[in-house]
């Protein structure tokens, strides 16, 4: 099943994309995707819809021409570090013995498509296409063998970060990583039975068409179970947490190149659909 937001920002609605590749609107039968909705009794309800998604009005192009965030309401965006053996490699880091854990400010969230507002004074605006994961429900002290049982599914997500502001200001990285646009996620939220291993997924990106990211899950330090227990351990996972998982090689920094006004980046993960990006004048206030 794989789960979406339509609409203008702030006014997003709840659709689903079904096996035809059309836009379904699921407004009859929710209000949002939200973080209350991710139980296992809706999960079945709308599972049951997606199975005769004919029967569910088909969303005009015009009115899917943006698509948001495919959860309203994320709690935290929690976020791993140098979690690629190669990105680790290319930073010149050794490898995390336990993973390195960070925030993203909600405020951040975008569309998968939306414009990336290019921080004023930005030195070096990056890329990091990621694999999301979406919490389900509670989870504190999971076993590792139990930890994908709290996944809602996952999604695409491009961890941006500006460099100068992560590793030049003092403090914590989340300055650098905070900005507005800095954590768009979609298009789709992805059902775990959507997906058969994922630490056995493509991830890519491209700049202005020059493939920067190719890579793959499973060259992952720490897997998505093994993440999802070690974060419970202290702090309880909450539904609508997102779970940014780290990038493979090919970053700005591993190319000594950054992001300037008028590229566009488009990325993607296998079974999790694309994103595309244009990177564009900031309105907001200089830092």
């Amino acid at each position: 099943m794989k789960l979406l937001r339509f609409g203008p920002r702030g006014a997003e609605k709840p659709g689903l994309l079904d096996t035809t590749g059309t836009i379904r609107d699921l407004s009859a039968l929710v209000d949002d995707i939200t973080p209350a909705l991710m139980t296992a009794d809706d999960w079945t309800r709308l599972r049951a819809a997606a199975a005769d998604a004919g029967s569910l009005p088909a969303v005009a192009a015009a009115d899917a021409a943006r698509l948001g965030p495919p959860v309203a309401g994320v709690g935290n965006i929690l976020c791993i570090g140098l979690n690629y053996r190669d990105h680790a490699a290319e930073t010149g880091s050794p490898e995390p013995t336990e993973p390195i854990v960070f925030n993203k400010h909600t405020s951040a969230l975008s569309g998968p498509d939306d414009p990336l507002p290019l921080p004023r004074g930005s030195l070096r605006t990056d890329w990091e296409a990621e694999l999301g994961i979406v919490i389900g429900k509670p989870c504190n002290g999971a076993r590792e063998r139990d930890a994908l049982d709290h996944v809602a599914g996952f999604c695409v997500g491009n961890d941006v970060s500006e460099r100068t502001y992560q590793f030049d200001r003092g403090g914590q990285w989340i300055k650098g990583k905070s900005c507005p646009g800095f954590c768009p996620l979609g298009p789709w939220l992805v059902t775990p039975d959507e997906i058969d291993d994922p630490q056995d997924l493509g991830v890519w990106l491209e700049v202005n068409g020059e493939r920067m990211q190719d890579g793959s899950t499973r060259d992952m330090v720490f897997g998505v179970a093994h993440l999802i227990s070690y974060l419970s351990r202290f702090f309880t996972l909450m539904p609508g947490d997102v779970i940014l998982t780290g990038t493979p090689a090919g970053t700005g920094m591993g190319h000594k190149r950054y992001l300037k006004q008028g590229d566009e980046m488009r990325l993607g993960i296998d079974g999790l659909g694309e994103q595309r990006q244009k990177v564009v004048e900031n309105a907001f206030a200089a830092v």
